[in-house]
């Protein structure tokens, strides 16, 4: 009988050791599955805060805030991040009529991502915004720019209209127009 016992005894000791082995393997598979979604979560994570940075950098060396930040340009680049890209009262005036820099925090949150690469693609408006140069802006660099705006979340309120050359605006607005071309000479050396 004692072998008998002794036989069960190291039966249920070689069960409970596969079930320990088992249980450590799941344990240890699991740790492994959540590491990995970890891994890619915090991965994912940089890379969306990498794209925000470089989308950051562009609207600084791009000059974005000279226009759509108002103070900006006054305060040597001292406003701050918060005010941002709010869009702003005065305008532009130029043969053109009049225009606005736009609340792009206002715009990027009414659009998605695709929209916006799109837009920005395509659009051809009213001066002084270069739109010819934004329209050949890498693709990468577009959707970094998008996602930096959106970061900072909608602020402010949408930018007056454009009005037409024949209009006074009733805006404050910089003339932005060149004076006595006559004196530039072209063609006459």
């Amino acid at each position: 009988m004692k072998s008998n016992q002794s036989n069960k005894s190291k039966q249920r000791a070689r069960l409970l050791s596969g079930a320990f082995f088992l249980s450590a393997v799941l344990i240890f598979a699991a740790l492994v599955a959540c590491g990995e979604g970890s891994d890619t979560a915090i991965a994912s994570e940089g890379q969306a805060r990498n794209m925000e940075a470089r989308g950051k950098y562009l609207v600084v060396i791009g000059g974005c805030n000279d226009c759509h930040t108002i103070g900006y340009p006054e305060s040597g680049g001292k406003t701050p991040e918060s005010e941002w890209l709010t869009g702003a009262p005065v305008g532009f005036r130029g043969p053109w009529g009049t225009t606005y820099p736009a609340n792009l925090r206002l715009t990027v949150a009414g659009i998605d991502e695709e929209n916006w690469v799109t837009m920005t693609r395509s659009r051809e408006a009213l001066p002084p915004m270069p739109w010819p140069s934004l329209n050949q802006m890498d693709e990468q660099d577009l959707r970094a720019i998008y996602r930096y705006i959106k970061s900072l979340g909608p602020k402010g309120v949408k930018a007056p209209l454009a009005v037409g050359p024949d209009q006074e605006p009733q805006t404050p607005y910089i003339l932005f127009e060149p004076q006595h071309m006559e004196r530039l000479q072209i063609g006459n050396n």
